[in-house]
């Protein structure tokens, strides 16, 4: 027998039934998944230092499992010296179990750590159903030794959906396990 994510099973088990509940979907292909998620870092020092690009690349790979590729500049900025095609970030897609694993440890070990947690804030929709989340600490992850951290660092996480509208895209992911703030 393979192996299936805890999340993915709760999905088809109780999260279908019960967003089919909320939103009276006639068809169980009109219910909302997750469909990738996208863990990224900007190095805006990495203009000086090419090897911060390296230890954001080690770190998103520790953290999400998956091996990280490292971001280029796509334009020339002045103000920043920034060339064109130069590496000034990192980051991940995730897909399918590994997608459902880290999501997992994101809501079971890495949001507890947070100092002061109290829900992420439910304003980082899009507008097409999908939600953006800004991590401001690495250090949450268990994977990431706080003896080898160069350098705190946040990075942002992209949660894509195939919702239609931001509400429900809400509903499938308080019910996979996010914890937004009650407003």
């Amino acid at each position: 027998m393979a192996y299936i994510p805890r999340l993915k099973e709760e999905y088809k088990s109780r999260v279908i039934s019960a967003l089919t509940e909320e939103f009276g979907y006639k068809n169980v292909m009109q219910v909302p998944k997750l469909e990738k998620i996208v863990v990224s870092r900007g190095v805006g020092a990495a203009v000086s230092d090419k090897k911060l690009v390296d230890y954001a690349v080690e770190e998103l790979t520790k953290i999400t499992g998956q091996k990280a590729v490292p971001t280029i500049s796509k334009k020339d900025v002045a103000t920043f010296k920034l060339r064109k095609g130069m590496p000034i970030g990192a980051k991940v897609t995730l897909r399918g179990e590994r997608m459902y694993e880290f999501l997992d440890r994101l809501v079971t070990s890495a949001l507890p750590r947070v100092r002061d947690f109290s829900g992420i804030k439910s304003d980082g929709f899009d507008g097409r159903g999908n939600y953006n989340l800004g991590i401001t600490e690495q250090i949450i992850f268990p994977e990431i030794n706080i003896d080898k951290v160069n350098k705190i660092a946040g990075f942002d996480i992209t949660f894509v959906t195939s919702a239609e509208t931001d509400k429900e895209a809400k509903s499938l992911l308080a019910e996979l396990g996010l914890p937004f703030k009650k407003n």
